[in-house]
């Protein structure tokens, strides 16, 4: 039935598409690409009345953590992690190692967690120290295997320059770090929230209506941004963006108190959170608005996909804010028609 309503002539027994074929989709489009499912999203919504022109004039921005699908990084794991893959790396290759110490590595980052959840901070330290050793003894003893072989060096450098800096960070060090193996690209971001203090994946900024728009809280603008950057510094790109998909110029912008400082080419046109001076009674029912973009936020995390991201580097990063973005305006779209 499948294959009929598909368009095949006639039943085959292959699959009519690849498991990765949306992943090639994806790539070969890229950002620049799915940023036109927004914007065709908000055309809609203009045409059909969900959302009027002033709605774009006047806009809320905030900034959000888009997790990454890591595990909690610890220094166990990641050590742990970094001899697995090493091992296996060179079992692939047929490079024979001296000692593989997975199963002395494994009772290591167990009995790690151990000692640190009874407080036995010592004896956790011994065993950290223990697959620390171990991971350099096993990055040695590949590197001198494929001395000299280019297909082998180009093959494991990657994996040994990530596995050189796990061995080598630091708990209190400055400056980036590696929090995952298969994602390095992982930030640590830290919101000030009770409940997750640290969130680990990049930063992603949301714009949308400060006034009540028929439709809904439409979102304008989503884009990720890496590095980790000061809010107020993303304000003066994003807006430029926003205005550069919408086509139309923002006259006022709401933000919270993390965007003092901005960038911002218009300084009067944005409106901080809290402020006194240069307020008016209409300006003031905006402000107590500021707040309509966390909710938006919130459901674009839980139900459009952007609460754990599966997309595979910095640019999986970027597709996914853009179409869970555009997967929450097309569902107010649904809801309106």
């Amino acid at each position: 039935y499948y294959q009929h309503f598909c368009g095949e002539l006639s039943f085959r027994h292959r699959l009519p598409f690849d498991r990765s074929s949306m992943t090639r989709w994806r790539q070969r489009l890229g950002e620049e690409q799915l940023v036109a499912l927004i914007q065709e999203s908000l055309s809609v919504a203009h045409k059909t009345g969900a959302i009027g022109p002033k709605d774009l004039e006047r806009v809320v921005v905030d900034t959000t953590v888009q997790p990454k699908a890591v595990a909690h990084p610890t220094d166990a794991r990641l050590l742990h992690r970094a001899i697995i893959k090493l091992v296996g790396l060179a079992k692939r290759n047929r490079v024979p190692l001296r000692q593989s110490y997975l199963r002395l590595a494994k009772r290591a980052a167990i009995m790690t967690g151990r000692y640190t959840h009874a407080h036995q901070f010592k004896r956790a330290r011994r065993q950290l120290k223990f697959l620390r050793t171990r991971l350099g003894r096993i990055i040695r003893d590949i590197r001198r295997k494929i001395d000299g072989d280019t297909v082998l060096e180009a093959r494991f450098g990657p994996l040994l320059g990530l596995a050189q800096q796990v061995r080598s960070q630091d708990q209190h060090q400055r400056g980036p770090k590696v929090y995952a193996l298969h994602a390095p690209e992982v930030e640590c971001i830290g919101k000030g929230k009770a409940r997750a203090p640290y969130e680990f994946g990049c930063k992603v900024s949301i714009a949308t209506p400060v006034t009540s728009p028929k439709g809904g809280q439409f979102v304008l603008h989503a884009k990720a941004l890496h590095g980790n950057p000061f809010d107020g510094h993303t304000l003066g790109p994003v807006i430029a963006d926003m205005e550069k998909l919408t086509g139309v110029e923002a006259r006022r912008i709401h933000v919270d108190k993390g965007y003092r400082g901005h960038n911002h080419p218009h300084r009067f046109r944005v409106w901080i959170s809290g402020q006194v001076r240069r307020v008016s009674a209409s300006i003031r029912r905006e402000m107590k608005r500021r707040a309509a973009v966390e909710p938006v936020i919130g459901h674009v995390k839980a139900e459009h996909r952007m609460d754990r991201n599966y997309l595979k580097g910095r640019l999986g990063d970027r597709i996914n804010a853009v179409l869970a973005a555009a997967g929450y305006n097309f569902g107010l779209l649904l809801r309106w028609l």
